[in-house]
């Protein structure tokens, strides 16, 4: 089992950059898939990218493409959301999540374990 905790949110402005982190508890963090998915108000919870367990595979989302960049160090049971180029679109809860195996599923469900959400606000 893994716990997940995300951190790096805030408030910044359109064209700006932030780093979302996302800690796991657990000796097994390298045997799961990590994503990342955000949800903004009235809106579905949504994909954003995805790695797979020793960052081979990496996805993400069209609308993120080329300004997003996901990212892990198994060593530090850390895994990371490099945003760049920040659009007021992008605003949103941005959720870290974990599934075993090593497929990179863009589904929310098939994800079982969630972190508990930190908040991103982009400015225009």
């Amino acid at each position: 089992q893994v716990q997940l905790v995300e951190s790096g949110g805030g408030l910044v402005q359109a064209g700006g950059s932030l780093r979302l982190s996302c800690a796991a508890s657990g000796r097994t963090f390298s045997t799961y898939t990590m994503g990342w998915f955000r949800q903004a108000p009235g809106k579905e919870r949504e994909f954003v990218a995805g790695i797979s367990w020793m960052g081979s595979v990496t996805a993400c989302a069209d609308s993120v493409k080329g300004r997003f960049t996901i990212s892990r160090d198994n060593a530090k049971n850390t895994g990371y959301l490099q945003m760049n180029s920040l659009k007021p679109e992008d605003t949103a809860v941005y959720y870290c999540a974990a599934r075993r195996g090593n497929t990179v599923l863009t589904m929310p469900g098939s994800y079982g374990y969630w972190g508990q959400g930190t908040q991103v606000t982009v400015s225009s």
